[in-house]
């Protein structure tokens, strides 16, 4: 079954941790050129390749006499800016012992929540790979903060994927795959070769947290793969410290963790909605309009609509909430939070009246509402 899906690849977004590319004292030149040459070998073959890479922050610490993990963002921001350009000239010089080009892009979640930039992202990205350019993303950590992060790099890699439209995301891991329990602790632990369906049980095999060089353990992994699975993309984890394990992969060999694409592949636009726009703000709907929403497919009228919270704009994301307090729908708003204060409770034929215009009946339309026991949608 692996082997007639990677037939079909001709797209690949691959995520490389920051425990594959390095360890406490920096950057392991020697494997990120081995990966280099692994790349090169699946881009002569004609596959795209995509690298979504951490190991900003771990390049830089140690220059600045940080050991473990920076505990406050701005150390964490230094770092990575000193860092990033080692990272990337390690890339550079991987790719071009090969005649190959690699462009740099640093993005924050705000660039793919901004429905405009988040396509000037995609066109950018289209084109260096039009040119035969091999783009290399990471999480722009010398300016980010808390409210626009990605969380890690195996959720970037997942938006990226949907961004442009892959066959596949790969995640280089320090660790063979997803075990059915924790094998430092559990030498009996058995790898789980295939997974047809990310479900809470499979979620719970994948535990906590990273490690101090990374921040995503194997449970971002194997969030990164659901969401990747429900824009109709298999995912495929592995150990990124085995040398060949990529050309080994692609080949067939049935090595690491692969995770099946849904079947029913959801929308691009409400994948956006779903895993990439992150909601500003909850709006809370009594039990009618729950269910108009949940059993009717129904838009959200400011009838419906009894409390908020947050501070949101216009085309801003929200959480719906019900009467307990329990999120079962993410949406975009047709209203910013003032306006909404001003209808919320009373019937369409009043918004104007209470406004003094209207942008429509609707304060969250069907086609920009996505359900959350449908969607899986993320907590973030």
């Amino acid at each position: 079954m692996r082997q007639n899906f990677l037939k079909r690849v001709r797209r690949a977004v691959i995520k490389i941790g920051s425990n594959v590319i390095s360890d406490d004292t920096g950057l392991l030149l020697p494997r990120i050129a081995v990966i280099c040459d692994e790349v090169c070998r699946l881009r002569a073959q004609g596959l795209e390749v995509i690298l979504v890479s951490s190991g900003a922050v771990s390049a830089g610490k140690g220059v600045l006499g940080i050991s473990g993990r920076p505990q406050t963002i701005p150390l964490k921001q230094a770092a990575a800016a000193i860092g990033q350009p080692r990272l990337m000239r390690a890339y550079k010089e991987g790719f071009q012992a090969h005649g190959y080009l690699a462009a740099q892009i640093l993005l924050t979640r705000d660039d793919l929540a901004n429905r405009r930039r988040y396509l000037n992202a995609r066109n950018t990205l289209v084109t260096l790979l039009d040119f035969g350019v091999t783009p290399i993303i990471n999480e722009n950590d010398t300016v980010v903060v808390e409210e626009i992060r990605f969380g890690d790099n195996d959720n970037l890699s997942a938006m990226v994927t949907s961004l442009l439209e892959v066959d596949l995301l790969v995640i280089l891991s320090d660790v063979d795959g997803l075990y059915d329990r924790n094998p430092q602790e559990h030498p009996e632990a058995r790898l789980i070769p295939l997974v047809e369906r990310v479900t809470d049980q499979i979620q719970a095999m994948a535990g906590g947290e990273g490690s101090v060089l990374g921040t995503g353990g194997m449970a971002s992994k194997v969030k990164a793969a659901r969401r990747a699975s429900l824009n109709g993309i298999g995912t495929l984890i592995i150990n990124g410290r085995t040398p060949q394990t990529l050309g080994r992969a692609f080949a067939g060999e049935e090595i690491g963790t692969y995770f099946l694409p849904a079947r029913d592949r959801m929308a691009a636009k409400k994948h956006w909605i779903a895993f990439t726009k992150k909601p500003r703000g909850k709006v809370f709907v009594d039990d009618g309009a729950r269910r108009a929403l949940l059993e009717n497919g129904k838009s959200l009228l400011p009838s419906g609509i009894t409390g908020v919270e947050g501070r949101f704009e216009r085309g801003d994301s929200v959480r719906l909430c019900d009467p307990a307090g329990n999120e079962f729908a993410k949406g975009v708003i047709g209203y910013n939070l003032t306006e909404l204060l001003r209808i919320m409770g009373k019937k369409t034929s009043e918004i104007e009246a209470s406004l003094g215009y209207k942008y429509g009946d609707e304060v969250i339309h069907r086609d920009n509402l996505v359900i959350s026991s449908a969607s899986e949608t993320d907590e973030d």
